[in-house]
């Protein structure tokens, strides 16, 4: 029987390697719009907490260290070059939404058309990531989507290897959040974007649904670390900050992403709690992945 408990100790003569942390912009709170605040894509607006403004919450990223912005669009990247910071993940929308993505045959002609646009944009600024998305099964066999995936994928992965920019597939937990949402199990995406075969195809590793899912988070990071490109945290239950009041102990969940010598960007994108410092909650974060204070 093997022991997957075992854990290969990290190489000490190995200098820390440092987080490359961003943020997205739920970490400020703020109340949903259709109309008015910082538009993440077309119809979805976010009002931020605080009277804060957009280039607001730059500066205060940039401030404390942060590197990128998840979630911001080209018509947001001109203040994010104000303030050095990166869109680490962007075009939401342009490869699938929750509601329908690329595992849908149907919708592949329309979203080919606007994943080859954002990465001719993301290449041309410099932006490292876009997000994709499966959408629902739509009654179809895990193992069609799964073939309809990879046939999307390997239409566009040309293109996002000579523009520099990483497709990454993005899991969302089924439980909660997002019914019918097919891709909520990473096993599945692991095995699509081996098939792809691809440096510029990879998972989007969001945590926080991973946990709410199946669990088994640090065992899923040790498995599966080279095919992920990009990670998102949050705690759980409530999507909420990852301070103590809630179950995912990220300070281990820190320790292990840094041994396993994750060099990708670490994006958190939880909403603090009612009540909560915006702020703090953010510092609180960054101060958990800085591996200068370890």
């Amino acid at each position: 029987m093997s022991d997957h408990s075992k854990v290969i100790e990290r190489d000490a003569s190995r200098p820390y390697r440092r987080f490359r942390q961003c943020i997205a912009p739920f970490v400020f709170g703020g109340t949903f719009s259709h109309t008015e605040g910082f538009q993440i894509v077309q119809g979805f607006y976010l009002q931020f907490g605080g009277g804060l403004t957009f280039d607001d919450t730059c500066r205060i990223a940039a401030e404390m260290g942060f590197e990128g912005y998840d979630l911001a669009s080209p018509h947001a990247w001109p203040t994010l070059k104000k303030y050095g910071l990166l869109p680490t993940m962007s075009h939401l929308g342009a490869a699938g939404t929750p509601d329908g993505g690329i595992a849908s045959i149907d919708l592949h002609e329309r979203l080919e058309k606007t994943t080859r646009t954002a990465l001719q944009e993301c290449g041309e600024f410099g932006a490292p990531n876009i997000v994709a998305m499966t959408g629902p099964a739509k009654g179809q066999s895990l193992e069609t989507c799964a073939d309809n995936t990879v046939q999307f994928l390997e239409k566009v992965k040309s293109q996002a290897e000579d523009m520099n920019v990483t497709i990454c597939l993005e899991n969302l937990n089924s439980k909660v959040d997002h019914k019918g949402y097919l891709f909520d199990h990473v096993a599945w995406g692991v095995e699509v974007v081996k098939r792809v075969d691809s440096p510029k195809v990879k998972l989007l590793f969001d945590i926080y649904h991973s946990q709410v899912e199946e669990g088994d988070v640090v065992r899923t990071l040790r498995d599966n670390i080279q095919w992920i490109g990009h990670i998102h945290t949050a705690g759980n239950p409530g999507r909420c900050q990852i301070d103590g009041s809630q179950e995912l102990n990220y300070a281990y969940i820190a320790r292990e992403i840094e041994r396993l010598d994750y060099a990708g960007f670490l994006g958190h994108e939880y909403f603090p709690r009612s009540g909560s410092d915006p702020i703090a909650c953010m510092r609180q974060a960054y101060e958990l992945f800085d591996v200068s204070r370890w």
